[in-house]
């Protein structure tokens, strides 16, 4: 008799257990509701950075012997009196390139770096990692993300490695620190 007491004591407390649970209001249609909505809204930024990278011009080379290029640009660096501005990344970033088109799409900047920089793009990518030039400058990649940017003087020594997140200003970049940068770097004299 104990054991039939306990048993539909057990069995009536899961009953009314669930039924408590599916009283409270709407609880099982909530976590529904905030996780489809979220869900879509990843997807669809996931669809519009998709679209926007593809339409940004791709400065990055994977083929590209980068030690060699940058050898050449120390040259011309040399003979121009310019500083070198390498930008790190690849074209599978959207703030490298969203990075690369304000420069090329702000006449302001544009006409600073021209005149100020030998401006060369670093590859980083499955391709191409470039392991042993970004370990001449202490692999910045790793340490700040992409994209990062190497300033080299016109000898080829680095001068200042500079995380980008600062420049940020909602899903692009602030038109007077990237200015300060780039003055800030400039080649003196």
């Amino acid at each position: 008799m104990k054991k039939i007491a306990i048993l539909a004591f057990l069995g009536l407390s899961i009953f009314a257990f669930s039924q408590d649970i599916k009283n409270l209001p709407d609880k099982g249609k909530q976590k529904t509701a905030l996780i489809v909505p979220t869900e879509q809204k990843e997807l669809e930024a996931k669809k519009k950075a998709a679209e926007e990278k593809a339409k940004l011009p791709k400065p990055y080379n994977p083929k590209a012997d980068a030690q060699a290029d940058i050898n050449k640009l120390v040259a011309q660096a040399q003979k121009e009196g310019k500083n070198i501005m390498i930008q790190a990344g690849g074209n599978w970033c959207i703030w490298c390139l969203r990075f690369n088109n304000f420069v090329q799409t702000t006449p302001e900047l544009k006409e600073m770096v021209d005149k100020n920089y030998l401006y060369y793009h670093l590859n980083y990518s499955p391709d191409n990692k470039n392991e042993k030039v970004f370990a001449q400058y202490d692999n910045p990649g790793e340490k700040f993300g992409y994209p990062v940017f190497i300033v080299l003087d016109k000898n080829g020594k680095m001068i200042k490695v500079q995380q980008s997140d600062v420049f940020e200003d909602g899903k692009g970049y602030s038109k007077e620190k990237v200015k300060d940068f780039f003055n800030t770097w400039a080649p003196k004299g």
